[in-house]
C-alpha cells in the first residue's frame, strides 16, 4: 500500500522565499521616499493656498470699486495690494507682506525674499531653492519647484 504525502519540498520553499525577498527589495525603496512625497505634496498645497489667497484678495479689491485702493479687508485683516489688486510680496514689503497676511496659515514654512516683488515659501524641514513655492506679486503667478524635495 502506498501512502500519498502532500506538502512542499525544501526547494519550493526556498524559491518562494527568494521571490519574496526580491519583491521586498524592489518595493522597499518606493516606501522609503514617502517623506519626499509628503514634502512635495505640502509645497503643492501651499502653492494652491497662495493662488487662492491671491485670487480672493484681488476679488475683494475689485468689489471695493476703487482701483486706487492699496489695502483690502479680508476676515478682519488688512491686506496690502499692488496697483493691480494682487497681494504684495518681497523683501521691500516684508513688514507689510500682503500675501502672508492673506494666507494666514504658513506653519511649517519659512518665507524668503529672492527679489523685490517675490516671496518664496520653503518647508522648515528639507526646504531649499529646489523645494519651494514662489509667489510673484507683479504677475500674481505662483510657481513650484519640487526637484530637490
Amino acid at each position: 500500500m502506498r501512502m500519498k504525502q502532500s506538502g512542499f519540498t525544501l526547494i519550493e520553499l526556498v524559491i518562494v522565499i527568494v521571490i519574496l525577498g526580491l519583491l521586498a527589495a524592489t518595493a522597499l525603496p518606493r516606501f522609503i521616499n514617502i517623506t519626499q512625497d509628503a514634502r512635495i505634496a505640502s509645497v503643492n498645497g501651499i502653492a494652491g493656498g497662495l493662488r487662492g489667497a491671491s485670487s480672493l484678495a484681488r476679488a475683494q479689491w475689485m468689489v471695493t470699486g476703487s482701483t486706487a485702493a492699496t489695502t483690502v479687508g479680508m476676515d478682519g485683516t488688512t491686506v496690502y495690494v499692488t496697483a493691480s489688486g494682487y497681494p504684495t510680496a518681497g523683501a521691500a514689503t516684508a513688514t507689510n507682506n500682503g500675501i502672508e497676511l492673506a494666507m494666514q496659515g504658513l506653519d511649517g514654512f519659512t518665507a524668503f525674499y529672492p527679489a523685490a516683488n517675490q516671496t518664496a515659501y520653503r518647508p522648515n524641514n528639507g526646504g531649499s531653492q529646489s523645494c519651494q513655492a514662489l509667489y510673484d506679486s507683479t504677475t500674481a503667478i505662483v510657481a513650484t519647484t519640487v526637484s530637490g524635495c
